[in-house]
């Protein structure tokens, strides 16, 4: 800013001096004119005057009168053409201040003027007059001289005014600039103090919002991370807990039955084939109930029937699977206006949701009835878009005041807005209901590889 604005003045004087040369050469040709006209009617007054006097002192009245005139110079000639002596002392000094490359941009060309001297009807001399405009050249540029003084005092007080201005003014951004580094190096804890500015304080404030936004994200990213380990290891102890009670006992029981087995075969006695047979029939019942477990903790651990049958036939499986488990509750569900599916991530966020708020449903709620409602719609707010929309309701005891965001939860809220959808819990009279919303992008990819996949 201040180079510009010595730019600025730069050109001003410049603009300001061809202004000024302009006007000069024109004042010092008028002034010429003016000054070769008194002098010719001063020379003609002084012969009107001196008729009665001779010669000599005539011409050295008239030298006399004409030293020391300003922008002209006269000189007095005898008949003989012959300079008229008069005292040195007296002649104008030759000594000007304007420098000779000023005087070349506004001096006129010199004009020169013989006027004869007559005296009783005699020729008795001559007054030859030149033109000299030094003397108003030395005017104009100590009068340029000023204005250029006075013009530099007064820029160099507004680019010096100009300097603390915006010095002041501009702070506040490099106290912007500190920050946006501090929040490249991810400290989050910088915040800028409002300046007087209206305008830079409302920058500061914004940035100051940006900066507690950012330390919040990055806590809230730390949570979710410490979730997601802990989450992970609550999995793997679970599954180890249900490897260990549940396919422990039937193992040791196929072990069991098939060393009764071996023992049959090698005893001497005859062969017990009703014994045998009942053997058979209990490594059959285990194995059966071993398949049935594998089949549930494949099921938990990741849906295999997801992407390949419709996803409201998956989500009838999981409402008859939860029935099963849970005989006091009774489940519905209402998914024939689903279409078969809408990608892995999609689905399979549909899928966790609805598996995680039913089992809310069942053992933080106590509901006797759980209903599950899907269905695409036309979004309202795009034109031509359309939603996933998906309610789960029950009438359990509901949410109680002050109720902790557990993993569950913070985990189905953390899936929605990863599809920029939107996860609302509610109570109702009673129970509580899921309402959750996923915007559905046709030209969306089918790999999940974007977001993790419990």
């Amino acid at each position: 800013m201040i180079a510009l604005v010595i730019a600025i003045d730069v050109l001003a004087a410049l603009v300001s001096c061809a202004v000024i040369v302009l006007n000069a050469r024109s004042a010092v040709e008028v002034e010429m004119r003016a000054a070769l006209a008194n002098v010719e009617l001063l020379v003609s007054d002084t012969i009107d005057l001196a008729q009665s006097a001779s010669p000599s002192s005539l011409l050295q009245t008239l030298d006399l009168r004409v030293q020391g005139l300003r922008h002209v110079r006269v000189a007095v000639l005898d008949a003989a053409d012959a300079p008229v002596a008069t005292a040195p002392a007296r002649r104008r000094g030759e000594h000007h201040a304007a420098p000779a490359w000023f005087a070349a941009l506004i001096a006129p060309a010199p004009r020169q003027h013989a006027l004869p001297i007559v005296a009783q009807g005699r020729h008795i001399g001559t007054a030859r007059i030149t033109t000299q405009p030094l003397d108003e050249i030395d005017e104009v540029w100590g009068y340029t001289v000023s204005l250029s003084l006075a013009s530099l005092c007064v820029s160099l007080g507004l680019l010096g005014a100009l300097y603390v201005a915006f010095g002041r003014v501009l702070a506040p951004l490099t106290q912007v600039a500190e920050g946006l580094t501090h929040l490249e190096r991810h400290d989050y804890t910088v915040r800028i103090t409002p300046p007087a500015s209206r305008e830079l304080a409302v920058i500061a404030t914004r940035f100051n919002s940006v900066a507690q936004a950012l330390a919040e994200a990055r806590a809230a990213n730390g949570r979710l991370n410490r979730q997601l380990l802990t989450a992970q290891d609550d999995e793997r102890r679970r599954t180890a807990l249900e490897l260990h009670d549940e396919f422990g006992p039937c193992l040791f029981a196929l072990e069991a039955n098939a060393a009764s087995v071996t023992r049959m075969a090698d005893a001497d006695a005859p062969l017990d084939r009703d014994r045998l047979r009942q053997r058979a029939q209990d490594i059959g019942s285990i194995v059966g109930q071993v398949q049935t477990l594998n089949r549930d903790l494949l099921n938990r651990l990741r849906p295999h029937a997801l992407g390949q049958v419709p996803l409201a036939d998956c989500l009838r499986l999981l409402q008859r699977d939860f029935g099963r488990r849970h005989p006091g509750t009774i489940f519905t569900g209402d998914f024939d206006g689903l279409g078969r599916g809408y990608g892995d991530v999609v689905d399979l966020t549909v899928f966790r949701c609805i598996q995680e708020s039913m089992t809310n449903a069942v053992r933080h709620g106590a509901a006797p009835h759980v209903a599950v409602r899907a269905s695409e719609e036309a979004d309202p707010t795009a034109h031509g878009g359309t939603i996933l929309q998906i309610a789960v309701q029950d009438d359990g005891i509901g949410v109680a005041p002050g109720h902790g965001v557990g993993l569950g939860l913070s985990g189905m809220r953390e899936r929605v807005e990863a599809l920029s959808g939107t996860f609302v819990l509610d109570n109702s009279v009673p129970g509580t209901v899921v309402r959750i919303m996923i915007p559905l992008d046709h030209e969306r990819p089918e790999d999940s590889s974007a977001i993790p996949q419990a």
